[in-house]
């Protein structure tokens, strides 16, 4: 085990033993003995979360393990949020990918994206940039990433021979940058693509639920994207130059990349009979998704409740359906293949739902036991500052943080923290849980940012400096983006 995740294993209950001690005596802070205890198990899950000292995902249990133990909340309370519908929403979408990747949809769409941006250098880093990011929208970032590195490999060799066959040398500095352009715009990407869509990354669905839950909001498939568009159409034309400026590679020879990029689209042949079946069932639930209100309205799929509209059509219902849809659509009858089966859906990244769960049970112990008011008095401080300034640090703060930690965890840690000082500092909570959404994504620094910017580091083809040096002018970059975004979008 690293000494870094040793140490959080042990660092994990001191932690909450420290903050038993540190805090006032009962009583005498307005915390009840299930509120102090509710601060205690969120900072030791804190550590576990960002230190990774456990699997993330077992840490997630914890919650259950100790909440009905400590008086915190009842067995039945502590287990509801890990049934919560945005589980079930990330559930179909991840469904949804696995049927795009049984069949091999993404690879082909990938590759229609870099052969519609052309070959040259800077044009092909575009491509893999956008194609990364296109995929990312709908399938997870790590998924994109790992589909995404082999068509990047492939374009750097076929660079380096056409380069050797000019007369030059492959290992020349403007070949290494190219190398170096081509592996992050794979991992940025993937980061900057999953903020698009709610089931584009797990902390989306993370603050999705928790806004629900906890800020009675809801926050629409449609909602999302007038955000989490913006913000993705933004940052990659800001990544793709910082890549072009740190890492020029305009004397690289990629005459063959073209007909490299056509010769893989023609091996995948014509759409199947399954890329037809997945196709038309991601469009439907995206159009569903994007136009469910009216959709709804339009179905009689609505009620009226204590005077307010309730609408029956709910994004993870429809997630829900277009997987089940997918599992009775006859692909080839005879032989029993559908569009999706169940060994294919054991692949999907299950653990991902108990992290939810876990987020969620920790957000609803901190509004039942009064811990949120408590920690809101703790920004009094900076009430004086303008909204705008508050975003931009709270930004910076989920930016950087998931630097060493996993956006998924910081996310869930941070967005109680924010939303609880939102009255305090006389702002809006929304945008300020938007800007931990989108924040904890766009980590581009360390190779332990992000799964794709670990993956894409084990290629071999880049040093940690490269990425220290282009992540840290992006995530400034992106600092400014979130809170753009986020300030004139909610």
């Amino acid at each position: 085990m690293p000494p870094t995740r040793l140490i959080g294993l042990f660092l994990g209950p001191i932690a909450a033993l420290l903050v038993l001690a540190l805090l006032p005596a009962p009583g005498g802070d307005g915390l009840t003995p299930a509120g102090r205890m509710t601060l205690a198990v969120g900072a030791w899950l804190a550590v576990w979360w960002i230190s990774e000292a456990i699997a993330i995902e077992a840490a997630a249990l914890l919650p259950l393990a100790l909440f009905p133990l400590l008086g915190v909340a009842s067995m039945r309370d502590a287990a509801a949020p890990y049934a919560d519908e945005v589980v079930f929403l990330f559930l179909g979408g991840m469904l949804l990918g696995a049927a795009m990747e049984k069949w091999n949809l993404h690879t082909r769409i990938a590759l229609l994206v870099m052969l519609a941006l052309g070959a040259s250098p800077a044009r092909l880093v575009a491509g893999l940039l956008c194609a990364t990011a296109a995929i990312s929208m709908w399938v997870s970032n790590t998924a994109a990433a790992i589909m995404m590195l082999p068509i990047a490999l492939g374009v750097v060799s076929l660079a380096r021979g056409q380069h050797e066959q000019a007369g030059n040398n492959p290992d020349d500095p403007a070949c290494k940058r190219f190398a170096i352009a081509c592996m992050l715009a794979v991992a940025y990407g993937a980061s900057i693509g999953g903020v698009a869509t709610i089931i584009g990354s797990p902390p989306n669905g993370v603050m999705v639920g928790f806004v629900s839950k906890e800020l009675g909001q809801t926050v629409t498939f449609g909602q999302w994207a007038r955000v989490g568009v913006p913000a993705m159409l933004l940052t990659l034309p800001v990544a793709w130059g910082i890549l072009l400026w740190l890492f020029p590679a305009g004397s690289v020879c990629i005459s063959g990349a073209h007909d490299m990029l056509r010769m893989r689209l023609r091996e995948l042949g014509a759409l199947s009979r399954g890329e037809w079946a997945v196709l038309a069932v991601f469009v439907s639930a995206a159009l569903s998704w994007i136009f469910r209100l009216p959709l709804a309205q339009a179905l009689g799929l609505t009620r009226e409740r204590g005077g307010r509209t309730e609408y029956l059509l709910t994004d993870a219902g429809i997630a829900i359906l277009s997987a089940l849809v997918l599992f009775v659509l006859p692909i080839d009858p005879k032989r029993g293949e559908f569009a999706l089966d169940w060994k294919t859906a054991g692949r999907i990244p299950w653990g991902i739902l108990l992290l939810f769960g876990g987020g969620l049970s920790l957000a609803a112990a901190i509004s039942a036991n009064g811990v949120d008011d408590y920690l809101g008095v703790l920004f009094q401080g900076l009430g004086g500052l303008h909204t705008i300034a508050i975003l931009a640090i709270v930004a910076a703060t989920a930016i950087f943080i998931s630097e060493v930690g996993s956006n998924t965890a910081v996310a869930t840690v941070l967005l109680p923290v924010v939303a609880t000082a939102a009255p305090v500092l006389g702002v809006q909570a929304l945008p300020l849980c938007f800007a931990v959404a989108l924040g904890v994504s766009f980590a581009f620094m360390m190779p332990s940012g992000t799964p794709p910017n670990a993956l894409v580091f084990t290629s071999g083809m880049l040093r940690v400096r490269d990425m220290v040096r282009a992540g840290l002018v992006l995530n400034v970059a992106c600092i400014g983006i979130v809170t753009g975004v986020c300030g004139v979008a909610t």
